[in-house]
C-alpha cells in the first residue's frame, strides 16, 4: 500500500485584512483553482503555436477570444451538467441551487457540451468551419483534464473503489478508511497525459475535418470508460443500467458512438474528394 501524501487543499492563505474597519478574510487560494489556471494557460499556450501554422482555422490574435469562450463553456457547461446529469432530484427542490457555485460541483460532460457550444459561437463569430475550429481545439483540452485530476487527488474527491492492489492508498477523508484505487491519477495520466500526447501527434499531420474531433470523443470516452470500473460510483446514484454501470459510462458511451460516427464521415469524405 502507498501512502497518501497529504496536502493541504489551500495552496495559500492571505489575511485577515482590516477593510473599512472590518476584518476580512483571509483569502484562501486552493489547489483546485490552481489547476483550473493551469489548464487554462496551458491551453493558450498551446494555441498560440498551433494559430502559427498556416492550417490554423484563427489567427494569434484571435485565442485570447477563443480561451475566453471556451473557459465560459467550461464553468457554466460544467456546473449545469453536473446540477442536472448528477442532482436533477435536488435542482427540482431547489432550483437556486444551480447558481450557488461556491458549493463546488462540475461535470465534464457538462463542461463538453458547454464547450461545443461555445465553439459554435464563435465558429459563427468569426466566420470558419465549426469542425475546423473543434479540430484545433481538441488537443487543448486534455491539459485542463489533465490538470483538473490532479486537483481532484489533491482534494481528495473523486477516489476509487477498494482495492488490494499494492499501490492502493488510503485517503484521510474517507469515513471508512479503506484502500483504494488512485482513480484520479489513473485519469490524469489516460485523459491527460495520453490523450494529450495522440491528439499532438495525430493533429501534427493533415486530418481529414473531423477526424481530431472524432478521435478526441473516442479516446476520451474509452479512457473513462474502462477507470469507471475501479472508480467509485456517486453515492446517491450508484450503478445506473444493468448493476454495473455507473452515470460516468452511460455519458461516455454516447460520445463513443459519435466519435466513431465522426472519423467514418471524415475519411469516407476524403475518400470521396478523391
Amino acid at each position: 500500500m502507498l501512502t497518501y501524501p497529504v496536502i493541504d487543499p489551500v495552496a495559500l492563505s492571505l489575511g485577515p485584512f482590516e477593510l473599512f474597519g472590518k476584518s476580512v478574510g483571509p483569502l484562501q487560494v486552493h489547489w483546485y483553482g490552481i489547476m483550473y489556471l493551469l489548464g487554462f494557460a496551458g491551453a493558450w499556450w498551446l494555441a498560440m503555436r498551433r494559430a502559427k501554422k498556416d492550417a490554423s482555422p484563427i489567427a494569434a490574435t484571435q485565442v485570447e477570444d477563443l480561451i475566453v469562450y471556451g473557459a465560459l463553456g467550461v464553468v457554466l457547461g460544467g456546473r449545469c451538467g453536473y446540477v442536472l446529469f448528477y442532482h436533477f432530484e435536488r435542482f427540482l427542490s431547489d432550483p437556486v441551487w444551480l447558481l450557488r457555485v461556491w458549493e463546488g460541483g462540475m461535470s465534464f460532460h457538462g463542461g463538453l457540451i458547454g464547450v461545443v457550444v461555445a465553439m459554435i459561437i464563435y465558429a459563427r463569430k468569426v466566420n470558419v468551419p465549426l469542425f475546423a475550429l473543434t479540430d484545433f481545439v481538441a488537443p487543448l483540452v486534455p491539459l485542463g483534464l489533465g490538470f483538473g485530476r490532479l486537483g481532484n487527488f489533491i482534494g481528495q474527491e473523486l477516489w476509487g473503489r477498494a482495492t488490494d492492489v499494492s499501490w492502493g492508498m488510503v485517503f484521510p477523508k474517507d469515513p471508512q478508511a479503506l484502500v483504494r484505487h488512485p482513480s484520479q491519477l489513473y485519469q490524469a495520466a489516460l485523459e491527460g497525459l495520453v490523450l494529450f500526447l495522440v491528439l499532438l501527434w495525430f493533429s501534427s499531420k493533415p486530418r481529414p475535418r473531423m477526424a481530431v474531433s472524432g478521435l478526441f470523443l473516442v479516446l476520451y470516452g474509452c479512457f473513462r470508460f474502462v477507470v469507471e470500473f475501479v472508480r467509485e460510483p456517486d453515492n446517491h446514484i450508484g450503478f445506473d443500467v444493468l448493476g454495473w454501470m455507473t452515470r460516468g459510462q452511460l455519458l461516455s458511451a454516447p460520445m463513443i458512438a459519435l466519435g466513431v460516427v465522426l472519423m467514418v464521415l471524415a475519411y469516407r469524405r476524403q475518400v470521396a474528394e478523391k
